[in-house]
């Protein structure tokens, strides 16, 4: 395994171009607190000499261009403001972004939109079922969660713009992610993250991609779909403004470790949904390839009545068939979360790990 060290931020950014070079992703993962926002911001600015700039970049600061006027005399006339200064929002008038974000964000919500392009606005409401028909609610306030999901396909929206050379995004030359998916649950994130990959592997485009993720779910989906990227870890070193890089390449390191503590977590509450067939054939995937086998089905224990492991193989090729769930992810038959179980326990019980990942649910965390 790979590790380099950087002195600063600025460095690492650089580090990070060069890698670009030669490859169309890059993929990095680090713990909250590390500084993937502020490395986001340090690539955008190294890409800012000589009075220029090449990323577009989504981070927490993105998130902050929207703001919320609630109305607070009339609590009626609820918007959100865009920030009109911003070189993210500029020459959007003439650009029809309403029909372009409107088809993104269907794949993830239920309600509608409008944009005021004269006062900076948007608008949004949602149609309720009522009798004798349905009844269409305006200037709702939607959630946080579906807040951020329409700022993330409004950027989407912005993307395509950039990948088809349009103006006012034709100065683009690298598209910057860091963690898109910060209020959002699993469900959404595997959603989000197979969406995006689909998104960067066309292929009539130049552009050149970093997504950082502090999130296991949202960052293996991404390994898995953009298979050629360049994978990293980030993490501090004891000065806390140096920093090392740690290549993860094929090998089943930290991010299957720790999505394999999430399974047990989901076994453990009995949450579980079918997607999780998606999530353990990884693990099996890599730990065969970790362990020299050519198919996962070695990783599988091997009973009196199932000798050649046949019966669970064909199992997880049958439910593990690569759909990601987003609006509606299926529980799993009872039947099925007794294989699953089974499974998982085989495989902790044949390849021992750090304990201290797998503790058992307190009883009222099983009760809620």
């Amino acid at each position: 395994m790979t590790e380099t060290a950087f002195p600063d931020l600025g460095a690492l950014a650089a580090h990070l171009r060069q890698q670009l070079e030669a490859k169309k992703y890059l993929l990095l993962y680090a713990y909250n607190g590390t500084g993937k926002t502020r490395l986001s911001m340090e690539f955008k600015n190294v890409g800012k000499q000589d009075g220029g700039r090449d990323t577009l970049y989504f981070n927490a600061f993105t998130e902050d261009l929207f703001t919320w006027n609630n109305d607070l005399d009339g609590d009626t006339e609820r918007v959100l403001l865009m920030n009109r200064n911003s070189s993210f929002l500029q020459g959007l008038e003439e650009l029809e972004m309403e029909n372009r974000i409107r088809p993104l964000l269907q794949r993830y919500a239920d309600f509608d939109f409008i944009i005021d392009y004269a006062n900076w606005t948007v608008s949004f409401s949602r149609t309720v079922p009522a009798e004798p028909a349905p009844i269409e609610v305006q200037n709702i306030k939607i959630s946080r969660g579906e807040e951020n999901t329409f700022i993330w396909c409004f950027f989407l929206a912005i993307v395509q713009l950039a990948m088809d050379g349009q103006e006012p995004y034709d100065w683009v030359r690298y598209v910057y992610v860091d963690d898109p998916i910060s209020s959002l649950d699993e469900h959404n994130a595997i959603g989000i993250a197979n969406h995006l990959a689909q998104l960067l592997k066309r292929t009539d485009h130049d552009l050149k991609t970093v997504v950082s993720s502090h999130h296991t779910l949202f960052f293996n989906v991404m390994c898995n779909e953009l298979g050629r990227a360049v994978k990293l870890f980030l993490s501090k070193r004891k000065n806390p403004e140096s920093f090392l890089v740690r290549a993860t390449g094929e090998t089943p390191f930290f991010h299957h470790v720790a999505m394999l503590s999430d399974l047990y977590q989901a076994a453990q509450r009995d949450e579980l949904y079918t997607f999780h067939f998606n999530m353990l054939r990884t693990i099996l995937e890599k730990s065969a390839s970790f362990h020299g086998f050519n198919k996962f089905s070695a990783c599988i224990e091997q009973r009196e009545d199932d000798p050649d492991g046949v019966l669970h193989a064909r199992l997880i090729n049958i439910l593990s068939h690569g759909n990601y769930s987003l609006y509606e992810p299926q529980a799993m038959l009872d039947e099925n979360k007794e294989y699953f179980k089974r499974i998982l326990e085989q495989f902790l019980q044949r390849y021992p790990f750090n304990p201290e990942l797998f503790p058992e649910v307190p009883e009222e965390a099983e009760a809620t």
